[in-house]
């Protein structure tokens, strides 16, 4: 069953929903998105009678805007506190405790960010929205000067972030400073399935352009990145839903590896996998539907999947505008552009940048010693791609 709701319902998703001949809740986002009308919707009390008559009924959805209608009307499961524990960062950090018992974090709320003393905590550290989604609002700290200057930041942004998104997904009340852990970055869709245990269903490595980068603009995968690092992520995950006895349950999961190679989780993105339908990669990559084998309860077969993938690597890009450009100076976007600076595009979605500050999502398959694509992307300002008012 398929809950969905804003920012973005991709193609490929709606496509996904017809083949499979999935309910959908009505929940008014049939208009908004101009859908098919060959799906299936069905008003809140169908929706929730047809999940009470499956004994194990599967919920997915593209938004964690959906989580407070799941609270509301799916309160007789065991999802609502589940979903608590992993969108409330603080929460999330407690439950871990046992795996990660030395690992600091502080809960501090928005109106006392003036009173600490950050001359107590080591540097660098982190801080960001304990709810909080698409890293917005996170900062790292790395001097006495620079929290000032964050401080200064967050509070202009806290409006903005809490006009844009309900409190389900950002809440910018409360925040939580927690430890810098240094290393790589990882990010993996994974279900439980209905004996607990997980699924990968892919793996994404995120990468930065420098140490002080915290943005979303690029993630891969590849062959090399599953191989390396299924295993041992298989293991984590394993014990984390013995933590809290998950079944029949997707999550996005960040995670960091440290020099020691360590597994340290940051966050879990509950009820969904990659957002804004970013996980569609794993078809485009792997020939994975991500929510067909949820829903369907299937398991990628990886030596199969990864034979012919040698050599090549699989990109997001998320085309987000820059930050010292005022969106009333763009008159559009150079798409045509944008695409063709990549060796082989597979599949790109323009976004309204009006609206959400990114222009573009990308899917790209770049072949081996050909890092300076990715490379170049990731350091662009993407000035090059817009088109200003004279």
């Amino acid at each position: 069953m398929i809950i969905l709701d804003k920012p973005y319902v991709s193609t490929f998703l709606e496509e996904t929903i017809v083949k499979l001949d999935l309910p959908v809740l009505n929940n008014g986002i049939k208009a908004e998105f101009n859908l098919s009308n060959k799906i299936k919707f069905l008003d809140d009390k169908e929706f929730v009678k047809r999940f009470q008559e499956k004994n194990e009924g599967l919920v997915y959805t593209n938004s964690e805007n959906s989580i407070n209608w799941i609270t509301n009307n799916l309160s007789f499961t065991d999802l609502p506190q589940k979903i608590e524990v992993f969108k409330d960062k603080v929460k999330f950090r407690e439950l871990l405790k046992s795996m990660h018992p030395n690992f600091f974090y502080q809960e501090v709320g928005f109106d006392n960010l003036d009173e600490i003393d950050v001359t107590e905590i080591e540097m660098p550290f982190i801080i960001k929205p304990s709810i909080g989604f698409f890293s917005m609002g996170v900062y790292k700290v790395s001097s006495i000067s620079q929290w000032r200057d964050v401080v200064n930041k967050l509070k202009k942004e806290v409006n903005s972030l809490a006009d844009n998104y309900p409190a389900e997904v950002i809440n910018t009340n409360k925040f939580i400073i927690e430890e810098n852990i240094e290393g790589e970055e990882f990010a993996v869709d994974v279900y439980y399935d209905n004996e607990g245990k997980p699924v990968i269903l892919n793996i994404l490595k995120h990468i930065f352009s420098s140490r002080e980068d915290v943005s979303d603009r690029l993630y891969i995968t590849s062959k090399e990145i599953i191989e390396k690092y299924y295993s041992g992520f298989t293991s984590f995950l394993s014990e984390l839903g013995k933590l809290i006895n998950l079944k029949g349950f997707p999550m996005h999961i960040e995670f960091r590896i440290d020099k020691d190679e360590n597994i340290v989780p940051i966050e879990v993105n509950p009820m969904r996998f990659a957002g804004w339908c970013t996980t569609d990669i794993a078809y485009y990559a792997y020939g994975i539907n991500i929510y067909e084998y949820f829903l369907k309860q299937k398991k990628p077969l990886w030596e199969e999947i990864l034979k012919d993938k040698e050599g090549k690597t699989y990109s997001i890009v998320i085309a987000d505008l820059p930050r010292d450009v005022k969106v009333a100076t763009i008159e559009g976007i150079d798409y045509d552009k944008f695409k063709s600076y990549f060796e082989n595009p597979l599949e790109m979605r323009k976004v309204d940048y009006i609206k959400h500050g990114v222009f573009a999502f990308l899917f790209a398959e770049t072949s081996e010693g050909n890092w300076q694509e990715i490379d170049g992307i990731l350091k662009s300002d993407l000035k090059e791609y817009l088109k200003f008012k004279d």
